[in-house]
């Protein structure tokens, strides 16, 4: 986490919101005030945990947030010479996410609100990461988003905490779930987003051509499915007699994918912006990108390119800030808290599907219980 967030000589103002992040693979805490200082911050990774299955399991991740959550929060709590009486909410994870996950953080922040008579905040994790940049920035309402995670993939457009409406988004697979099975079909190992973006480094991007899925359709939609299809029969085509990719042929591939996966989020993105203008109006506009891929430079430096080229000004969370983290949680809460004070979610339960957009549809089938995110 950046430490330029820490007060140097003013004294943080009220509110202080914990925020805790248990929704996927990640125990995380944070206090954060209302002047945009992250008071206190850990991250505890699962990574070790989860690296031999090659992807996150659920049961795995739960018993560690069990084991972990409690010790985060009073160490957080010591490392900004804090009590609990000292916070005026406590925010964690409500959904979307993996629900043992989920429960585990949600509980534990309803117990502590109630034996300390404070609010309960749930926390939309998409939210968490869409309004992260307004904790590094100043970036007023309205902004276009795109968020990139291992589970998700949107074009949202931003007028206000709650107030979302989604341009675009995957009809199939997550772009980070894209990196994570294309790095374990290349026996690259997890997490696959960094392991890819290192090797696409020495690799060729032009060596191989891969699909481009939507590409010249009309809309802001994604799809990645059928790219994952193409770079697991171009890795079976160049396999020696014994079954094996060489280092530059994995190399090769990981660019081409890499820069397909530019070349595809660069011009939903530029659909994105022209709808975005029709009712957001002329003038600067801010885009933010958020999400664990966030941290991928390339792809970082391609949508800024498609940003600035149409006039609106790029913003993106420190790297730190991009992967899941208590900071972003915190922040959301406090946010929330600031809208509504007398805002209190007791009452609400984890949900594994939460989208932003109360009004977005799912794009395929007709699930009960709505859009995934």
């Amino acid at each position: 986490m950046p430490d330029k967030n820490k007060p140097s000589q003013e004294k943080p103002k009220r509110p202080f919101v914990l925020g805790i992040e248990t929704s996927c693979d990640e125990t995380a805490v944070a206090i954060v005030s209302a002047d945009k200082h992250i008071l206190a911050h850990s991250v505890l990774s699962q990574i070790e945990d989860h690296s031999e299955y090659g992807g996150v399991v659920p049961e795995i991740a739960a018993r560690q947030h069990i084991s972990s959550l409690d010790h985060l929060i009073k160490a957080v709590l010591a490392d900004a010479s804090m009590q609990i009486s000292d916070i005026d909410a406590i925010a964690a994870t409500t959904g979307p996410g993996l629900v043992g996950g989920l429960m585990v953080g949600v509980m534990t922040a309803k117990a502590i609100a109630s034996a300390t008579k404070k609010p309960f905040i749930a926390v939309n994790h998409l939210e968490g990461h869409a309004l992260t940049a307004r904790l590094v920035d100043n970036i007023a309402f309205p902004f276009l988003l795109l968020l990139v995670s291992g589970g998700h993939c949107q074009l949202l457009a931003v007028y206000g905490v709650g107030q979302y409406t989604r341009l675009g988004t995957t009809i199939d697979d997550a772009v980070g779930e894209a990196y994570d099975k294309t790095a374990k079909l290349l026996g690259l190992g997890y997490p696959g987003g960094p392991a890819v973006e290192q090797a696409a480094l020495q690799g060729d991007a032009k060596r191989f051509q891969l699909p481009k899925p939507l590409l010249d359709k009309p809309g802001c939609d994604f799809s990645f499915s059928g790219l994952k299809t193409a770079v697991r029969r171009t890795a079976e085509a160049c396999v020696d007699k014994e079954g094996l990719l060489t280092l530059q042929d994995r190399a090769d591939l990981c660019a081409a994918f890499q820069e397909t996966v530019a070349v595809c989020l660069a011009n939903r993105l530029g659909h994105a912006i022209e709808k975005f203008r029709k009712k957001a109006g002329p003038g600067t506009l801010p885009f933010v990108v958020a999400g664990g891929v966030a941290a991928n430079k390339v792809l970082r430096a391609r949508l800024q390119a498609v940003a600035e080229e149409a006039g609106l000004t790029f913003h993106a969370p420190p790297l730190a800030l991009c992967t899941d983290n208590g900071a972003m949680i915190a922040w959301a809460g406090l946010e929330r808290l600031v809208a509504s004070p007398d805002i209190n979610d007791i009452d609400m339960a984890p949900r594994a599907r939460w989208p932003l957009d109360n009004d977005a549809k799912p794009l395929v089938g007709k699930g009960k219980k709505g859009a995934k995110a």
